[in-house]
């Protein structure tokens, strides 16, 4: 009993530490510069959206599906660790790194590897950019009694790109670190080192050479070369402009010599970003939200980087930017896990006043492995001086359960809601602006896309092959007590997957769901039950009319111009503000109480199920 005092005893003077520093550092960031939320939003781990507001307009693009046992689908991959994708964008082409590992993180051999893309929305198969580097062996890094026996390195990178000013030559990076065990932490400062390459107009990449080894890496023979031995003064001159530039090179302080005089400031802490205030200065962002703001691009800190008071962000990234209307946006996960992904956005770079959707989705993590966490996750954008595209909005990477790689397409300015009815007929809407107002996730076995049907007109297709994923797209509205939600949907099938509609309030929480079912029947869900509504049929158009009313929780059915009678909602909200369509039952799990770690595989994840189809004609909302 005494030592459960002692210990008890122990653990509140440590909570009270942690509270003493918390209000110590809440009272250092207020006296100065520094970035704060000050909106009242907060997320709800209970659910994977955090029952936040979507930013209007947002598609979420699956780039890769990772696939083990059918790597033809994943573009020759079957490596299934795929994380911290990195985005820049050069010669009207958008960039995307990413590192993989055959199964969990820190698991040798590792590689890196780089997709492209013209439009953000058709990616190229990933190449290797950095290919396996293994360790000789009897290899022993200091400090850890492991002798290395056909040991590979792995990668770990917090940049992936850097566009020369002089030269505009794009220059593609990654870390080779050593894990001698899966404990092992690879970032301790004594890898290998830090390599570099050129990516050339053309898409082929020049040879690889050194850019700054661990000096506790003695070279070996057949290495790569330092890259001043490039005979390419171009290329040279390029490197040494990174090497110069201080926010750059602050990237790289959990990977460098923990004592190298190019990390201005060498605390390493983990995953910086930065982008400049109107008034010259530089914000900077790390993980846990920690905050500081420099006066001189990087070489010195106003102060040592503290949380950021208000924002809720845990070991996951946290990004930051200007955008394209002068205004600024954060995007992170909102919570202690990796869900959801959000973005607040600010006037003047330090105080944020909104929490918004991103991505609220978790599909299954198919594939068991070391650290694998579940959620969207490690967000990276377009740092600055890496390009700008053309369209204006904000573009980021990401990881799901460091298993998938996806962007998001952010539109700029970013807002929460419409006004106005709806009346969308997309055959009749410009060409590329279709869906300029839903938001949506679309992946490689579950794509959402504007397609035509066997009339040639042109529909909102949700598609669905995955066994462990769904299609989704929904389309916010103006929020309204009661009113009239009118779609035309054409099922090219009616004995495999479904489909459900729904309207909720813009927290996400539904009061209606309509399902296509996979035995032909379109139902309605009535308390805990499912009732008929009528019979569809492969390759019919329903037209379905919804007039809804939050006082009375009821609404009344019409499909193709017959009325289905009133039917009452299965939850009260007070307003709708959103209709979505979604071709697969909501997920919970995980949750808040999930085991961190998933050390199984599911069953035949890498084997598409039968394709179910729905094309979506218009949509109506008043």
């Amino acid at each position: 009993m005494k030592n459960k005092n002692i210990s008890v005893l122990h653990n509140a003077g440590r909570g009270l530490l942690a509270s003493a520093f918390l209000g110590l550092s809440m009272f250092a960031a207020n006296a100065q510069d520094t970035v704060k939320y000050t909106g009242s939003t907060l997320s709800n781990v209970d659910y994977h959206h955090g029952q936040l507001t979507p930013a209007v307009g947002v598609h979420n693009i699956q780039v890769l599906r990772a696939n083990r046992e059918h790597p033809e689908f994943a573009g020759g991959m079957n490596w299934t660790y795929n994380h911290q994708p990195m985005l820049a964008y050069w010669n009207n082409t958008f960039f995307l790194e990413f590192l993989s590992d055959p199964v969990g993180e820190h698991i040798p051999p590792g590689k890196t590897f780089l997709m492209t893309s013209k439009d953000g929305y058709s990616w190229s198969d990933p190449k290797v950019v950095f290919p396996e580097y293994k360790l000789p062996d009897g290899y022993q890094k200091e400090g850890v009694p492991v002798v290395a026996k056909d040991l590979y390195a792995v990668m770990h990178q917090r940049m992936g790109f850097y566009v020369s000013k002089k030269t505009n030559k794009l220059l593609v990076l990654g870390y080779y670190g050593i894990a001698m065990d899966a404990k092992d932490d690879p970032n301790d400062g004594k890898g290998i080192g830090r390599v570099v390459r050129e990516v050339y107009a053309d898409g082929k990449y020049g040879p690889i050479y050194f850019i700054r080894p661990n000096k506790s890496w003695k070279m070996l023979k057949g290495d790569f070369p330092m890259f001043n031995k490039s005979k390419d003064k171009a290329f040279v001159a390029a490197c040494n402009e990174l090497l110069a530039t201080p926010l750059v090179t602050q990237q790289w302080v959990e990977e460098a010599d923990r004592d190298d005089p190019l990390i201005h400031l060498q605390r390493p802490i983990k995953a910086f970003c930065y982008y400049h205030l109107d008034n010259g200065k530089y914000v900077g962002l790390w993980k846990h939200a920690l905050t500081s703001v420099s006066n001189d691009a990087g070489k010195t800190w106003q102060y040592n980087p503290l949380r950021a008071p208000g924002f809720v962000n845990s070991n996951a990234k946290i990004w930051g930017q200007r955008t394209s209307d002068g205004r600024f946006a954060t995007v992170y996960n909102p919570s202690e896990f990796r869900w959801p992904l959000a973005v607040s956005t600010s006037d003047d770079g330090l105080n944020y006043k909104d929490l918004l959707l991103v991505n609220g989705e978790i599909s299954s993590m198919r594939y068991g492995g070391n650290y694998k966490s579940y959620g969207p996750q490690y967000v990276r954008g377009i740092a600055e001086g890496n390009g700008t595209p053309p369209d204006g909005n904000m573009w980021v990477g990401y990881s799901v359960n460091k298993e998938d790689i996806w962007v998001a397409k952010v539109p700029v300015p970013v807002r929460s809601t419409v006004t106005g009815p709806v009346n969308e007929v997309f055959n009749s809407l410009p060409a590329g602006q279709e869906l300029n107002f839903w938001n949506y996730n679309s992946g490689q076995w579950t794509p959402v896309k504007i397609s035509k049907d066997a009339t040639g007109t042109k529909v909102l297709q949700l598609s669905d092959k995955d066994p462990y994923d769904f299609a989704k797209a929904e389309r916010v509205i103006e929020a309204a007590a009661h009113g009239s939600i009118e779609f035309s949907v054409t099922p090219q099938q009616n004995d495999t997957g479904l489909m459900h509609i729904e309207l909720q309030d813009e927290r996400g929480t539904a009061a209606v769901r309509l399902i296509f079912d996979n035995d032909g029947q379109l139902k309605y869900k009535a308390g805990y039950r499912n009732t008929g509504i009528t019979k569809y049929e492969a390759g019919k158009a329903l037209d379905i009319k919804i007039d809804y009313n939050t006082a009375t929780r009821s609404c009344v059915i019409f499909v193709n111009g017959e009325n289905k009678g009133p039917r009452i909602f299965f939850a009260p909200i007070h307003k709708v503000a959103r209709v979505t369509f979604r071709t697969g039952e909501l997920r919970r799990f995980p949750d808040a109480d999930t085991p961190t770690d998933q050390s199984f595989d599911l069953k035949n994840p890498g084997t598409p199920v039968k394709e179910a189809v729905f094309n979506i004609k218009s949509f109506t909302a008043k």
